[in-house]
């Protein structure tokens, strides 16, 4: 999930605030950040994942909207949290000096609650794998990068993408042999021992289900976004095509490795071994082994850096995925402009998007057995959006910033009063008094 983190605006009680080219928020960008929240309540809580769970096969829709979701949303948060970085620091101006110095301290100390929330969260929750924790540790990791120019960005992030999952493949496999990650998040109980602590803290780097070893492209790719003009029309345009590009060769540059160069021949004892599982899922075997990731692909095989499934981790989903989330923020760039009144109560979301995340999370405790929800197995996924869009949207109307967002506020404002002190503010001259101007005038004459 991502957090609603650059600058917030000032909230009339009248209407909904309007965003201005002065202002650190954009519209744009909270609507893409509500479409990721939406996407993770597919996730978590979708029809499809409700009838897989008491072995029903879901129809046409559920089916599709569970894949349109499937990964793409939390990457979708990663990519986000990049630009808002960057818009909190100064967007296409970055900050520098004393400003940019407030910024890091504002942005460790938000990090550090996020962290937090995270293992909370994660220690209650048996069926979601709670992002905050990775999220809260890709924030620390951006912060030296926050002065790079975007092309920089760009092309990091590019050789991230690329170097970054066969790091990972080989130190796994040196770590784990030939077994399967098996993702997952920090906890609180991981900190009790330090075998614990330390199994932990490779599963944020290496192992879990966002590992900052394959995830660091999306912020980075973010941060590089949030450096542009995202108010220009042009810019948009082209973050349009580039995003359209990069999912077409992502998801192409997979299907050639496997269908023409090769990969399928390599992967063909995993996907006869497959077979029979996939047969009663009624499901193909390519299918199954792309749908069975947590994260990272196994390390039996280096082919399995072939495949582009979702939470696979290999280079084509991360420029697959990158390209879909490029994508949809420019669409909803044009999108929070155009339609900015009757797309309030969903940008709401996004602005809120901290506590909209950390609320379905323990609501999702509440719920009924799976039986249950199996017979109406649409309405949990419409409840939780109906109820989130209509919270965050009467909350953000009347009062402002959310609960998590005000605790975040107040306090990286604190701290930045504390460990850096107050912005240096500059009086407007006032001119030269009417001696000092005789005095001139006296000099000017002699």
């Amino acid at each position: 999930m991502t957090s609603s983190i650059h600058a917030e605006t000032t909230l009339r009680p009248s209407g909904w605030p309007s965003i201005s080219r002065n202002n650190g928020r954009l519209d744009g960008v909270d609507l893409a950040r509500a479409l990721a929240v939406l996407g993770m309540f597919v996730s978590h809580i979708g029809p499809a994942l409700i009838l897989s769970g008491v072995g029903r096969k879901a129809g046409a829709p559920a089916e599709f909207l569970g894949a349109l979701t499937d990964g793409h949303a939390s990457i979708l948060f990663a990519t986000l949290a990049g630009a808002s970085l960057a818009l909190l620091t100064g967007g296409s101006r970055p900050h520098h000096g004393v400003a940019l110095r407030q910024d890091v301290a504002r942005i460790a100390v938000r990090a550090a609650i996020l962290f937090v929330l995270g293992m909370a969260l994660a220690q209650i929750s048996s069926v979601v794998i709670v992002i905050l924790s990775y999220y809260a540790l890709y924030f620390l990791l951006a912060l030296p990068l926050l002065r790079v120019p975007p092309r920089i960005l760009a092309l990091l992030a590019a050789a991230w993408a690329v170097a970054g999952p066969e790091v990972s493949f080989f130190m796994r496999r040196k770590v784990e042999g030939n077994e399967s990650t098996g993702g997952g998040a920090l906890m609180f109980a991981d900190l009790t021992s330090l075998p614990g602590a330390g199994a932990g803290l490779l599963r944020l780097l290496l192992e879990g289900t966002y590992p900052v070893m394959t995830w660091m492209p999306f912020v980075l790719a973010g941060l590089a976004v949030g450096r542009l003009d995202l108010h220009s029309s042009a810019i948009r345009l082209r973050l349009f095509a580039t995003g359209v590009a990069l999912a077409v060769a992502g998801s192409g540059g997979s299907w050639l490795a496997l269908h023409v160069f090769g990969g399928l021949r390599a992967l063909q004892p995993k996907l006869d071994f497959a077979g029979p599982v996939a047969a009663a899922l009624g499901k193909d075997p390519l299918e199954l082994m792309q749908a069975s990731n947590l994260g990272t692909v196994p390390t039996d095989t280096p082919a399995n850096l072939l495949l582009d499934g979702p939470h696979s981790g290999t280079p084509f989903e991360i420029v697959g995925s990158a390209g879909c989330a490029l994508a949809v923020l420019a669409l909803c760039l044009f999108l929070g402009d155009r339609f900015r009144t009757p797309l309030a109560p969903l940008t709401a979301v996004g602005a809120l998007s901290p506590t909209a995340y950390a609320a379905h999370i323990v609501a999702l405790r509440s719920l009924p057995s799976q039986e249950a929800l199996a017979a109406h197995p649409w309405l949990p996924l419409l409840g939780f959006i109906l109820g989130a869009v209509v919270f965050c949207g009467l909350w953000r109307r009347y009062l402002g910033r959310g609960p998590l967002e005000r605790l975040m506020h107040w306090a990286s404002k604190r701290a930045v009063t504390v460990l850096v002190g107050p912005r240096p503010t500059t009086t407007p001259d006032p001119g030269p008094s009417r001696s000092s101007r005789w005095t001139r005038r006296f000099h000017e004459l002699g």
